[in-house]
């Protein structure tokens, strides 16, 4: 094979407009072989020089292990569970997917199903094919003048509320990463996550699926929820818990729910998808032609432009920098990125100004990346895998978050540290970080307590008075919940008074334990972050 050929594999189906531009170029040979086996995209991909998936083939560390030549790896839609981006990272392999291809083909399909659950439309014509003529079994409701609660106004969700307020619905969201002024240039009323549940006739969900979403809708929410909700999911399975659903469709509390994605793809829980009252679908929230052909060409565009030199798009695992920057950076980059996510799981409201200050090693120039970084951490929760290195300060932008940045030469504690500082609208929240060895990140500063932990995995923090046989306390209930505690560090502002204890931990604690240690005497509050 001539030196300036590269080979292309299209393991999935993929619309031929995309094939054709990759075709289209000379220096390429594009093999396109959808419905693999594992055992089969072993061996087929060994030689190639990019591979092309959607959702069907599982790009697992196997099968980039037998990559002996990838260097990109595109993934047509915007999820990426079925790729392993930390693997591809530790070879160099570029990861890049298409975070608003299937935007307006999800949004319509959400209204579709919002129509087709307040009018019966499926079990109406169900009954119309075996010859059945039952008006009065299938009056439905209006949506005019209902409340429409939008979880998550991202995109997709930002897109669903215009095309409600077009029904003459009233919508309010609950999204807190977003600032209340572009909520209000939306007409759209933001609210708590309390009152969307207590208010709204119509709930549809556009988060993310993360530790803190799975099954964010359950019984204890459906209990808080307004007699008679009807549900919509077409994000992501896992968010509305399935069997509580079932029971709360059975007992009346939920008067329908309309499913595009479930916990189990096919779904295993048919007696749900059989229910009178819900609409199901089989995942087709960005089947439609357009948004088919709109992603199977914006990936062929972004691998062609990869692979000619001609620019990176979409990379969800790497920034667009010379080799030698992106060494010096990275391990910075890695350290912000851990700090913004911690950020928008400790802040109290919506972030609307965030701060860097990066002080000490005057090797380090270039701070742009290390911020966008840090923006890519904290916008994850919000929209999840849409967010990456190249869009992160554009959508900080479109929610409204100023950025400042500056550089400090004044002594410090630290060789390096990142101080960050986030302004909401009820408050500010201090994180610094720093990096020992040039290599190992650590968090130094949590407001105003000095702490040396270690920011990964899972992590306790709770806030505490300084009084004797605390951390035994905890210690004892997480032993209890079998948690296993990796590492400790404490800090306070003079003995016997405020402090603060960050404990990281093996595995997830679970709500019921989180309840415990907060209910432990002297114990002011506790969060379990994710990172």
């Amino acid at each position: 094979m001539p030196m300036n050929t590269f080979r292309i594999l299209i393991a999935d189906p993929l619309a031929e407009e995309g094939i054709q531009l990759l075709r289209d170029e000379p220096a390429f040979t594009v093999e396109v072989k959808p419905k693999l086996s594992p055992a089969e995209l072993l061996q087929a991909v060994r030689g190639a020089d990019a591979l092309i998936v959607r959702s069907g083939s599982r790009v697992t560390a196997e099968v980039i292990h037998a990559a002996d030549r990838l260097k990109v790896i595109g993934r047509a839609g915007v999820g990426l569970d079925n790729v392993d981006a930390e693997a591809a990272s530790k070879r160099g392999i570029i990861v890049m997917n298409v975070p608003w291809g299937n935007t307006i083909s999800t949004a319509e399909h959400t209204m579709s199903l919002i129509l087709a659950l307040a009018r019966n439309i499926p079990s109406a014509t169900q009954s119309m094919k075996t010859g059945q003529w039952n008006r009065s079994a299938f009056v439905g409701i209006e949506l005019y003048g209902k409340t429409l609660g939008v979880i998550g106004l991202g995109k997709i969700g930002t897109e669903v509320a215009k095309r409600a307020l077009a029904f003459g619905m009233r919508v309010v969201a609950h999204d807190p990463y977003l600032p209340e002024e572009r909520a209000r240039q939306l007409d759209i009323g933001l609210v708590s996550f309390e009152e969307l549940l207590r208010t709204a006739d119509y709930i549809t969900v556009h988060t993310p699926l993360m530790p803190e979403t799975k099954h964010l809708l359950s019984t204890p929410q459906f209990q808080r929820m307004k007699p008679g909700v009807r549900l919509i999911n077409c994000a992501r399975g896992g968010i509305i818990d399935e069997a509580a659903l079932e029971v709360a469709l059975r007992d009346g509390r939920v008067a329908g729910a309309a499913l595009d994605v479930f916990e189990a793809e096919p779904p295993k829980r048919t007696s749900l998808i059989t229910h009178e009252h819900v609409v199901a679908t089989p995942h087709l929230g960005a089947s439609t032609e357009e948004a088919q052909v709109n992603v199977a060409v914006e990936i062929a565009a972004q691998v062609r432009d990869a692979l000619l030199g001609r620019g990176i798009r979409n990379a969800v695992n790497m920034l667009s920098l010379d080799a030698a920057t992106l060494e010096a950076v990275q391990p910075y980059v890695s350290l912000a990125e851990k700090l913004g996510l911690l950020i928008a799981q400790l802040a109290d409201g919506s972030v609307q100004e965030i701060k860097l200050v990066y002080v000490g090693d005057p090797t380090l120039r270039e701070t742009s990346p290390i911020t966008i970084g840090c923006l890519k951490g904290l916008l994850t929760p919000a929209v999840g895998e849409s967010v990456n290195y190249v869009n992160a300060a554009m959508i900080a932008s479109e929610r409204g978050i100023k950025v400042v940045e500056a550089k400090s030469s004044e002594a410090h504690d630290f060789a390096n540290l990142i101080a960050i500082e986030a302004q909401t609208a009820n408050g500010t929240l201090t994180v610094h970080g720093s990096l020992f060895t040039r290599r190992d990140p650590r968090l130094v500063r949590l407001d105003r307590y000095y702490v040396d932990a270690i920011p990964a995995g899972h992590m306790l923090i709770t806030t505490n008075v300084d009084k004797p046989g605390l951390v035994g306390h905890i210690g004892t209930i997480l032993a209890q919940a079998n948690i296993n505690i990796a590492g400790m560090t404490f800090g306070r502002e003079t003995p016997g008074g405020s402090a603060i204890t960050v404990i990281n931990v093996d595995s997830p604690v679970p709500p019921e334990v989180l309840q415990r240690i907060q209910a432990v005497p002297n114990v002011l509050g506790v969060k379990l972050v994710t990172l």
